[in-house]
C-alpha cells in the first residue's frame, strides 16, 4: 500500500506546459485588438476579418461534430441558410437584424433535434449523405416560401438606417463576438464532463458505452449545438451580405471550405480550424490574381496533409513540440521526467 501511495505522489498532473496566466493574458490581447480592429485597421482588412470568423464558426462546429463526437456530416451549410432565412424572417416582421441573431440560433436548435431522431439511424457514410439530403429538403421548402423571397431571395430589411461604415463597423464586431462565444463555448465543453465523453466516444465508442456513457444523448447535444452554431455564422453572414439568397445561403462550398480547413489545420483540436482559416485566408489572399489556384492549391495540400500527416498540421506540430494553446487534455508527468499526454 505504501509503495502505491509514493507511485501517485510522484506523479503531477497538470492541464499545460505552462501556467495559464500566460493563456489569460494572450486571449486578452488578443480579444482587445479584435476588438479594436474596426478602429486600427483598414476597411479592406476588417471585410476580410468579417469572412474569416465566419469561416472559423462554421469549422470550429464541424469540427466539434466530427472531430469529437465522430459525425461526419457533408450538411452543415443547411443549418446556414436556415440562420441566414430566420434572421431574414424575424427581420421582415420588424425586429432589428442583430438583435434576431440569437433568436436564428435557437430556431437552428430547435429544428436540429427533431433531425436526429431520423439521421441518428444511419451511420458513417449513410449519416454523411443523409446530412446533405436534409441541407437539401431545406433549401427546397424555403424556395417555397414567397415571403422570404423564393428561389430569387431577398434584401434584409432593418439596416438602412446605418450608414455605410456603422454597418461595417457593428457587422464586424458581431461576427467577431459570435465567432469568439463560439470558441470559448467549445473550450469549456471541452473541459467539462461532456468533453470528456466525446474524448471516450472518440477512443472506443463500444468502451464508452460499457463503461456507461450516454453516447446517443451526448451525440444528439452536440448535433444540436453544432446546429446553433452554424446557424449563428449564417446569420451574421445574411448580415454582412444582405441580400439573402438560398444559392449563397446553402451553398454546399460552405461544407467543403469547412471541412478542409478542419482537416488540414488539425481533427480534434480546439486550435486546427484557426490555423487552417489562417492558411485558408493567406492562400485566398495570396493568388486571389490567380483565380481558382487558391483553391486547387489548397485542395492539394488537404490531400497531402490527410496522407502524410493525418492529425493535421497542429496535431503535427503539437506532437513535436508539445504546444497547447487551449489545453482540454491533461499531462501526467512522473518524478523520472517521463510525460504522458490526455487530450
Amino acid at each position: 500500500m505504501s509503495e502505491v501511495t509514493s507511485s501517485l505522489e510522484s506523479l503531477h498532473v497538470r492541464r499545460s506546459t505552462f501556467s495559464p496566466l500566460f493563456t489569460l493574458a494572450g486571449a486578452l490581447v488578443i480579444t482587445a485588438f479584435f476588438t479594436a480592429a474596426p478602429w486600427i485597421l483598414a476597411a479592406s482588412w476588417v471585410s476580410i476579418l468579417s469572412n474569416f470568423f465566419i469561416l472559423l464558426i462554421m469549422a470550429t462546429m464541424w469540427n466539434l461534430l466530427a472531430g469529437y463526437a465522430g459525425m461526419v456530416s457533408i450538411g452543415q451549410q443547411g443549418f446556414v441558410g436556415l440562420g441566414a432565412y430566420a434572421t431574414l424572417y424575424f427581420a421582415i416582421k420588424g425586429m432589428n437584424p442583430f438583435a434576431a441573431i440569437p433568436f436564428a440560433i435557437v430556431t437552428c436548435a430547435v429544428l436540429a433535434l427533431p433531425i436526429t431522431y431520423l439521421l441518428f439511424r444511419l451511420r458513417g457514410g449513410y449519416f454523411a449523405v443523409a446530412t446533405w439530403v436534409v441541407a437539401d429538403s431545406a433549401m427546397l421548402i424555403i424556395l417555397s416560401i414567397a415571403l422570404l423571397g423564393g428561389g430569387t431571395g431577398s434584401y434584409l430589411p432593418g439596416l438602412s438606417s446605418l450608414s455605410p461604415t456603422q454597418l461595417d463597423h457593428d457587422t464586424y464586431l458581431a461576427t467577431w463576438f459570435v465567432a469568439l462565444a463560439v470558441v470559448v463555448a467549445t473550450y469549456l465543453i471541452l473541459r467539462s464532463r461532456l468533453g470528456l465523453v466525446l474524448s471516450s466516444l472518440r477512443d472506443n465508442e463500444t468502451a464508452s458505452r460499457s463503461a456507461g456513457a450516454k453516447v446517443t444523448a451526448t451525440r444528439r447535444l452536440i448535433y444540436v449545438i453544432a446546429a446553433a452554431g452554424c446557424g449563428a455564422a449564417g446569420s451574421v453572414l445574411a448580415i454582412s451580405q444582405p441580400f439573402v439568397q438560398p444559392g449563397n445561403a446553402f451553398n454546399l462550398n460552405w461544407a467543403a471550405e469547412m471541412l478542409f480547413v478542419t482537416m488540414v489545420g488539425g481533427l480534434g483540436t480546439i486550435e486546427g480550424p484557426i490555423l487552417g482559416c489562417v492558411i485558408f485566408f493567406v492562400l485566398q489572399q495570396t493568388l486571389q490574381n490567380y483565380g481558382a489556384w487558391y483553391l486547387i492549391i489548397f485542395g492539394s495540400l488537404a490531400v497531402a496533409v490527410a496522407l502524410w500527416q493525418p492529425r493535421g498540421l497542429w496535431g503535427a506540430l503539437r506532437q513535436k513540440t508539445h504546444l497547447e494553446l487551449l489545453p482540454v487534455g491533461y499531462r501526467v508527468r512522473r518524478s523520472d521526467g517521463v510525460e504522458t499526454t490526455s487530450s
